[in-house]
């Protein structure tokens, strides 16, 4: 199940990147992959904030 996660997702991202080609801001690609994602059946949540610690140290990463 997960081998055909994975090929979904790399499957629409090179789709995106071949419809739109290089050099655009991370945000076109992003909502474009997100589109693609949503169309192939996935609920996608975009830039959500996740804990990290890095060597003992907590990482406030909040991505408002």
């Amino acid at each position: 199940m997960s081998n055909q996660i994975t090929e979904n997702i790399i499957g629409a991202a090179i789709e995106v990147h071949k419809t739109l080609g290089p050099g655009l801001l991370e945000s076109a690609y992003q909502n474009c992959l997100i589109y693609e994602l949503n169309s192939l059946g996935y609920t996608v949540s975009k830039e959500i904030s996740l804990p990290i610690v890095y060597k003992k140290m907590k990482l406030d990463l909040d991505t408002e």
